[in-house]
């Protein structure tokens, strides 16, 4: 019974000890850190990061760390997959399935206010009634934060656990980073408890180079070889469409917005989309295809992927 009342440790602290299954705000279990970056807004950003983000979107994300098999460092904290927690009084430990970990300490140290920067940098947490908040610092400048945003050594995180019930944790991540934003912001996301459930090893440096001599090109490529649709035509593919996605439920809006159109997935960013026919259309690493009726209504998108095209249904 996930929605039992949450168990307690012997000093009646809440038990968090088990394997979580990361949830983003929209419900999916992928890839949570692609998401929406929270409540950042855009005049929060400084230039220099706005910029880099620009950058590393039109390189289709190719030097992401990750790519490279390095540690994901804050970003662990908003990624998808399975997460183990072990709890004991003076520390708690996060386990991954791709080997990394974190270390918590909870035997009421400080943070360190000068650490060596690392790749998972350092963490203290603490009790503030059933929430364990956990302030960490001392991160390197290599790593990215969910959607592709940099970060410098000055950054600062701290997350907000509760576990409302049995199977289920309420989180808040907050990045505060004055040498790259000009307010602290925070990405919410939430975990299921995956019982009867247990990691599988993944080795990503089985492939150290993940083929990335192969990732070649800029996503204003698809400009060059750009059609002129009429605005008409492209007004009867706006609308929602849902479907599935590796076994994930997926949002795909299109909009319509200065006679072009725009795609956001499961509520992330609005991201233009390049004709290359009518029905057609290129995107930042995927391509959509419009399925039409007799009048030229889309009933239907297929996205494109690497490992295949998936469709989805218009819902209005």
């Amino acid at each position: 019974n996930l929605t039992a009342p949450a168990p307690r440790t012997a000093d009646g602290k809440p038990e968090l000890t088990g394997l979580w299954q990361m949830i983003s705000p929209d419900g999916a279990i992928g890839n949570v850190s692609l998401r929406k970056p929270g409540d950042l807004q855009p005049a929060d950003i400084q230039p220099w990061a706005q910029d880099l983000v620009r950058q590393r979107a039109e390189n289709f994300g190719v030097e992401n760390p990750r790519y490279k098999c390095l540690p994901d460092g804050p970003n662990y904290s908003t990624g998808g997959g399975l997460k183990r927690i072990l709890q004991t009084p003076a520390m708690l430990v996060i386990l991954q399935e791709d080997l990394t970990y974190r270390q918590i300490h909870m035997d009421g140290r400080a943070l360190e206010t000068d650490p060596n920067p690392t790749w998972m940098g350092y963490s203290v947490g603490r009790w503030e009634g059933d929430t364990l908040v956990v302030e960490s610092n001392g991160y390197n400048d290599r790593t990215w934060l969910l959607g592709g945003y940099p970060h410098t050594e000055a950054l600062r995180m701290t997350e907000r656990f509760r576990r409302t019930d049995f199977g289920h944790l309420e989180i808040a991540v907050t990045f505060d980073d004055p040498k790259a934003y000009n307010k602290p912001w925070t990405f919410r996301l939430s975990a299921r408890l995956a019982a009867d459930t247990e990691p599988m090893e993944a080795v990503c440096n089985e492939r150290p180079d993940n083929g990335q001599q192969h990732w070649i090109g800029r996503t204003t490529d698809a400009q060059k070889t750009a059609v002129k649709v009429a605005p008409e035509v492209l007004a009867k593919y706006a609308g929602v469409y849902k479907g599935i996605y590796l076994r994930n439920p997926r949002t795909v809006e299109v909009t319509l917005s200065d006679g072009k159109l725009l795609v956001s997935v499961n509520g992330g960013p609005k991201q233009p989309i390049v004709p290359q026919s009518e029905t057609n259309f290129s995107g930042t690493g995927l391509s959509y295809q419009f399925i039409r009726d007799d009048r030229g209504m889309a009933t239907h998108v297929l996205e494109g992927h690497i490992s295949g095209d998936y469709k989805f249904e218009r819902q209005n």
